[in-house]
């Protein structure tokens, strides 16, 4: 048997990226190191918003508390394992991009794709900074990253949230309104 990761090719930039930007919160960095890990495990060209979201449940306790525990939090998990491990085998040959579906990019906005960031993820890296910004902070949290994420109808991470009966414009409200601690799950 093949391993998965043999079919990269040798220059993929998932591989190389760094994770060391400072804008980025100690806890959003592990997430990023964490999300480009799995990427690269799964055969992945590009980090998207899937692997991003799901490395962020993984790292940052903040997220979690914005998504609600229990049964909830655990049948999210268990779609993102279950795109880990083949449901998003289908989007191994497209890029996650602005135009697609739903997207809050418009078609030829120019998002610079650095460290093998699909458009999409690194648009949401960069709106988190943004955020933070606003907000009074110097780096960016993973809730921010969260905000940008579910701020992008077409992002693969929406998709999966969706497929978690999360409401996502539900999330979206409260944590633009600071009412993170209350869950989004709907079902």
């Amino acid at each position: 048997m093949q391993s998965r990761t043999s079919r990269l090719p040798l220059q993929n930039p998932v591989a190389h990226g760094t994770d060391d930007d400072p804008r980025l919160a100690a806890e959003l960095s592990a997430a990023l190191a964490a999300a480009r890990r799995r990427a690269v495990r799964d055969g992945d060209r590009q980090i998207d918003t899937a692997h991003l979201l799901h490395s962020l449940l993984d790292q940052d306790p903040q997220v979690r508390a914005v998504l609600g525990g229990g049964p909830q939090l655990a049948r999210l998990l268990g779609y993102l394992v279950q795109r880990s491990i083949g449901y998003g085998l289908r989007w191994q040959s497209g890029v996650e991009h602005a135009g697609e579906p739903g997207s809050a990019l418009p078609v030829g906005a120019v998002v610079t794709v650095g460290d093998g960031l699909s458009p999409l993820a690194a648009s949401a890296l960069e709106h988190a900074c943004v955020r933070a910004e606003r907000r009074g902070a110097r780096t960016a949290g993973g809730v921010d990253l969260l905000a940008a994420i579910v701020a992008e109808p077409g992002a693969r991470a929406v998709e999966v949230l969706d497929h978690a009966a999360v409401d996502v414009r539900e999330l979206r409200a409260r944590i633009d309104d600071g009412t993170e601690g209350a869950s989004a799950f709907t079902g």
